[in-house]
């Protein structure tokens, strides 16, 4: 499972700006996942930018201060489409198709491609090979259909110490949760460490809030007191989600994410990070996360400390 988190989209936009014509004038983005390379390619370059359908239509996004004027549309000689990956090509199709009529030059470009395709760009930032996702359209891509998601600090806030009294806060929390994602298709299968005997109002407060699930897998155990005792979260997880016919689990805490990828042999994705573990005791693409924002702190930090001491 190959995981790009937003950082990696920025890094490797910044990557390829280089590689990009000097000469063009205008972002345009294919709404929606394509604003956001769009967005910072057209901060980057101090440009204009517009979405796909505005722009054909003559309509540009409206700019700050930092902006130069603008101008009509028909001013710009080379305009850059982008979306944020491409693979069938059909999205490109689709834009080419949208821009045919306008009297200008467009390069079509994507930051992430697949392996011995094109996908219809004439320019790809990095190829990702499939299976692939992406922390801004992971939870409502199609392998949620194929994933086990946690429920506390997924799809819900998590209690807090006062709440988690498995007593009368915790109901009370249960039937009050303020909601975090919901996932527009249906989820296979939620997996939680939240006690069996709180079925009930954890239906209610899914279906209340419009959660599609096939099943819901709760944790058997007497008490709260029990549960802390087993330190049986990750490891029931696990057991579930290695017996599932799912290719994905989508857990809140890093920590248990560690647990259920190591027990289940099965990538794990933390919304802490967020972060994809992949089964194994070292995980490159975990390491890179953790690491290479840390090591680039570091360099500003150097970097600033160098021009104060000149200075």
């Amino acid at each position: 499972m190959h995981f790009r988190s937003i950082n990696d989209l920025y890094r490797d936009v910044w990557r390829g700006l280089s590689r990009l014509p000097h000469d063009i004038d205008l972002v345009v983005g294919v709404p929606r996942s394509g604003m956001l390379p769009a967005s910072m390619v057209a901060l980057a370059r101090n440009l204009p930018l517009a979405d796909i359908d505005g722009f054909a239509q003559g309509r540009l996004l409206s700019s700050g201060h930092t902006r130069r004027e603008e101008g009509a549309v028909s001013r710009f000689a080379h305009v850059l489409v982008i979306d944020d990956s491409c693979r069938t090509g059909a999205s490109m199709q689709e834009a080419r198709a949208k821009l045919a009529h306008l009297d200008c030059r467009i390069t079509f470009a994507a930051v992430y491609g697949v392996p011995g395709k094109s996908g219809g760009a004439d320019f790809v930032f990095e190829t990702v090979p499939e299976p692939r996702v992406f922390e801004w359209n992971v939870l409502h891509h199609p392998i949620v259909s194929r994933s086990c998601f946690d429920i506390d600090g997924v799809l819900c806030v998590d209690p807090t110490e006062r709440e988690n009294d498995d007593g009368a806060r915790y109901l009370n929390f249960l039937a009050s949760a303020v909601p975090l994602h919901r996932p527009r298709r249906e989820i296979a299968m939620l997996v939680t460490s939240r006690l069996e005997k709180y079925r009930a109002p954890t239906e209610d407060w899914l279906d209340r809030h419009g959660v599609r699930y096939g099943q819901l897998r709760m944790l058997d155990l007497p008490d709260a007191a029990a549960r802390r005792r087993l330190r049986a979260h990750g490891s029931f997880k696990a057991e579930v989600y290695r017996e599932a016919a799912c290719d994905l689990f989508v857990e809140s805490e890093l920590p248990q994410a560690r647990d259920i990828a190591r027990l289940s042999g099965k990538p794990v994705l933390s919304l802490q990070g967020p972060q994809m573990l992949m089964p194994g005791m070292m995980n490159p693409q975990a390491i890179r996360h953790t690491l290479a924002p840390r090591r680039f702190r570091a360099r500003v930090g150097r970097m600033v400390s160098r021009v104060l001491r000149a200075g």
